[in-house]
């Protein structure tokens, strides 16, 4: 009789199979196993906030796994992660098995653990609990709050803002964040200011530079030097005078050590130093948690990687202290350990900080398991949590003061010295890392101090002046948000959790709301739009304060102080009320008030003062923000008569130099075998290479030249001819399929890059570069791939192959053009080949080629996108306004095209469409009073649905 251990990931369950041997089963459920379908009415505030779940095929088939194991077994343990959204799964996984009956003599526990060690395991087996009910409350109530915000405000957005897209609890604020900076950088205006620095000479001839502090006996502030006229006459006292030093401090400072990663230090630090994007320093951070090949045997690397707390195990700080006093000897040791406390608004110090599982794990030692990504973030990783145990550095800090005879002009020169390193002989920011901090735009980054170093001077010592600067400045805006500025920006304010921050930026790129160049956030004007939208009608839902102080609620609901329907209805009632006040507004309103905010954007102020309002076209006519089908453009307000448009501002199309393609394409050299040109463009659908500018073919008709698109993780102002050239050279072979032979090939297409075996496609993640993935992540991609398809058997008429696909609405069966969607009762891989031969004869319908008309001549608009509506899974998205293709035959990737948008109304009024069936498990979390049937008819909807009993 074996107990069963269910985790999240496979490979965490095939390294913890190892540890605790053959009296235990140890299953994955792959993350969540259900969730709240997407689409209207899965959280009904009126029943209490009750909540249908809903499982998709993955989920019920793991859970079916996990029941089966179960019998005969005596105990389940319920080892997700140790976390909120860990918590829910567990409950999840739990509620499923309970109404299976899986459960019947089955002892459940809750165990947890920080890091995937053999020691760490065996402890939490001997230390189980029960489920923690106030963390399942708290992941409850975000969840109902994020999709009742994603589903209620976006259709608000859809209605009266065509072309916009979703609207998120988090990830709004987070976007209003990024335009507001935007505004104040268009509303800047730089200020010019002076300094003055003199160079000087000890009597023993040692140089060093001062600059000017005091002119005429008065201190001077930025810009009492505000032009080149008053830097002069400052420049000529200086020159004019005999100087002696007036005053020499100096003291000694320490420096203590940062404290060890947290979630979001981590993704700063691995934006700041590494060059990583939040979402790829997470998903490599997991990989180091779950764990690496180290001769022979899977050893976890770091403790859990989404965790707000800086404090560590007491065990861990006693290996780590022992480590410092072999490695680096006993002046580095502090007498006592040293002891950290988070400051964010929100911490819950639920969990240790990010540290190496094994301190003597070192990162030389380990270098040659892990690749280039995994070995940068480890090492970090490692060199931070060491350095936290370190001695504080100690520094010499020298100020001397510099004055004539009159003691009226005074000049200044600092510096200082390492005394002692202490921890910055582990950990330092050198000067790379300073200069990324300014980049970055980080406060509190070290002045450049350290190899800045003073002559010997005493009091009365005197000088000899050198040559005299004066220079010039000017003020510079503030700096634009990276992702690592952003994080911190939103953890100091409190709003959002560490572990979805990642997920949030990547949304608002996703969704178009904002470019990241140069790993800076730049709002697009649709971003724009929905921002000045929000603030307008919705001003308390984007405000930092409102949602910081929900997210304290939150954290009171798992701290089991308050109850979540509570503080759901509390939110409901007012939020609805806000929504409800938008239903009489009309678009001609919304167009008003948004041409009036953004007016100074698309209008900016002229050099020679003319209107930037009047049409270039008509002469006549006020240029102003107008909205079509397809979203927002510009537009003169004699139309019709004047039908002078124009599109709004192209992305990095300011005039900033951002992209380096606004003054045209960039040369970036000559192919080397045909001897043409290689440029990098911009176009209406983004940053292109191309290669030569077309020819004509043997009839005389032109020809297009060859081009490629950009990835999104691509910088066009660090492209170099030769990954230009590989992305022109697309797609490339990687292998052959092992199993078919079959040629595996990597490419771009209309949705991005994507390896594509025969006729199986599938999209690349986030962190795959389509010019040198390997076979390795191939096969693993390629396996995600195949396990939407089933091959049943070949048809008894034609010998062509019958499949089972996954498809948008559920699984449907295919034989050649024909498909159909199977029955909620049939399971995706108990269909027999009889079964779906059956089925494809009764209910099969063919695939319209693309371009083709459906009955009433119009072209078939593609279903539109399905979301999980909120910002932890974020707000729906809105799709494209234009009509898009027909749905393409199976057999492309899941993420080739969205899948439908559950809930949206036909032709932005009526009913929402409704779904088409799926095989899926369905549960509520309160009962559901049954609803009468729909009317087939229009005369059926006039009569009133009949009463049931109850």
């Amino acid at each position: 009789m074996t107990d069963v251990v269910v985790v999240e990931s496979p490979a965490k369950a095939k390294t913890i199979n190892k540890y605790l041997g053959r009296d235990y089963t140890v299953l994955a459920s792959f993350g969540h196993v259900r969730d709240l379908p997407p689409k209207d009415g899965s959280v009904r505030p009126e029943e209490d906030f009750a909540m249908d779940w809903e499982s998709e095929d993955r989920g019920e088939r793991q859970v079916n796994e996990i029941a089966r194991a179960l019998k005969g077994a005596r105990r389940l343990f319920l080892a997700t992660d140790p976390d909120r959204e860990g918590e829910a799964i567990s409950w999840h996984v739990q509620d499923m098995l309970a109404r299976k009956g899986a459960l019947k003599g089955v002892e459940v526990r809750r165990i947890t653990f920080n890091e995937i060690t053999k020691r760490a395991i065996q402890h939490a087996i001997a230390h189980p609990r029960d489920l923690d009910a106030p963390l399942i409350d708290a992941y409850l109530a975000r969840r109902a709050l994020d999709y009742l915000v994603g589903f209620t405000l976006s259709p608000v957005l859809w209605r009266k803002l065509p072309g916009s897209r979703s609207a998120g609890r988090v990830q709004s604020v987070a976007l209003r964040l990024i335009c507001e900076r935007e505004a104040e950088i268009e509303a800047f205006r730089a200020r010019e200011y002076w300094t003055v620095e003199a160079r000087f000479a000890t009597p023993v001839g040692a140089p060093f530079t001062a600059r000017l502090t005091h002119l005429d006996g008065k201190k001077l502030d930025q810009f009492d030097l505000p032009d080149e006229a008053s830097a002069m006459r400052a420049k000529a006292a200086v020159e004019a005078g005999t100087f002696s030093v007036l005053s020499v401090e100096r003291r000694r400072v320490r420096r203590n050590p940062p404290p060890p990663f947290t979630t979001s230090t981590l993704q700063m630090e691995a934006s700041r130093k590494l060059g990583m994007g939040a979402q790829q320093a997470m998903r490599t951070a997991q990989q180091l948690y779950e764990g690496v090949e180290i001769g022979g045997e899977t050893v976890g690397l770091i403790t859990y990687m989404r965790t707000d707390g800086v404090q560590m195990a007491r065990e861990a700080i006693t290996a780590i202290r022992d480590h410092v006093k072999d490695a680096f000897g006993a002046d580095y040791l502090p007498g006592a350990p040293r002891e950290y406390q988070s400051k964010a608004k929100n911490a819950q110090e639920a969990h240790e900080a990010i540290r190496p599982t094994d301190v003597r794990n070192t990162p030389e030692r380990v270098a040659r398991y892990l690749d280039e990504r995994q070995r940068r973030l480890y090492e970090l990783i490692w060199k931070r949590a060491v350095a936290s145990q370190m001695q504080s550095a100690e520094l010499d800090q020298t100020t001397v003061e510099i004055a004539d005879a009159a003691k009226k002009t005074i000049l200044r020169a600092t510096g200082s010295v390492i005394a002692f390193d202490g921890f910055l002989k582990l950990y330092r920011e050198d000067e790379d890392d300073r200069a990324a901090d300014a980049r970055a735009g980080l406060t509190g980054a070290q002045e450049d101090e350290d190899s800045r170093t003073l002559p010997p001077m005493r009091e009365r010592d005197p000088l000899k002046r050198g040559e005299v600067a004066a220079l010039q400045h000017f003020t510079q805006p503030p700096p634009r948000y990276s992702e690592a500025t952003l994080v911190k920006k939103l953890e100091e304010l409190g709003i959002g959790r560490p572990s979805t921050y990642a997920s949030i930026l990547q949304t608002l790129q996703d969704r178009d709301y904002v470019t990241l160049e140069k790993r800076r956030f730049i709002p697009e004007d649709r971003g724009r739009l929905v921002t000045s939208f929000l603030v307008k009608f919705f001003e308390r839902y984007v405000d930092t304060g409102f949602t910081a102080g929900l997210e304290e609620q939150l954290d009171d609901i798992s701290g089991g102080k308050v109850d979540w329907r509570a503080v759901m209805r509390a939110f409901w009632d007012e939020f609805k009320r806000a929504v409800d006040a938008t239903k009489d507004l009309k678009i001609s309103d919304v167009i008003d008030a948004l041409d009036e905010e953004l007016g100074p954007h698309f209008f900016p102020d002229r050099p020679d003062g003319t209107d930037p309002r009047v049409c270039p076209a008509c002469s006549g006519g006020r240029l102003g923000l107008r909205l079509g089908r397809t979203g927002a453009f510009i537009g003169c307000s004699n139309y019709p008569e004047c039908r002078y448009t124009r599109p709004l501002i192209a992305p990095g199309a300011d005039g900033d130099g951002s992209t380096g393609l606004t003054e045209g394409p960039r040369e970036l050299g000559a192919d080397p075998a045909t001897g043409e040109k290689v440029t990098v463009r911009r176009g209406p659908y983004g940053v292109y290479v191309q290669l030569g500018e077309g020819g004509t073919d043997e009839k005389g008709k032109p020809t297009k030249p060859r081009r490629a698109s950009l990835t999104r993780d691509m910088d066009p102002d660090t492209l170099d001819l030769d990954r230009a050239l590989k992305l022109l050279s697309l797609p490339r072979i990687i292998g052959r399929d092992p199993e078919t032979g079959e040629e595996i090939q990597a490419g771009l297409g209309r949705f991005g890059p994507y390896i594509k075996v025969g006729s199986t496609y599938q999209s690349l993640e986030p962190g795959d570069d389509v010019l040198s993935l390997g076979m390795n992540r191939a096969m693993e991609l390629l396996a995600k791939a195949r396990a939407k398809v089933r091959f049943v058997g070949p048809h008894p008429k034609d010998a062509a192959a019958v499949e089972i696909r996954k498809g948008r609405f559920g699984p449907y069966a295919q034989h050649g053009k024909v498909v159909a969607n199977l029955p909620r009762n049939l399971a995706m891989e108990e269909a027999t080949l009889d079964e779906v031969v059956a089925l494809l004869a009764e209910k099969g319908k063919e695939l319209a080629p693309r371009g083709k008309t459906g009955a009433k001549g119009k072209a078939k608009a593609a279903p539109k996108r399905a979301a999980n509506g909120a910002d932890e899974a974020e707000a729906p998205a809105r799709p494209a306004a234009r009509k898009a293709p027909a749905r393409k035959a199976a057999g492309t990737a899941a993420k080739a095209s969205p899948p439908p948008l559950a809930g949206e109304s036909k032709g932005g009024g009526g009913r929402a469409a409704k779904p088409a069936a799926k095989p899926t498990a369905r549960t509520s979390t309160a009962r559901k009073p049954a609803a009468a049937k729909a009317p087939a008819t229009k005369a059926a909807a006039k009569k009133p649905a009949p009463k049931k009993k109850a």
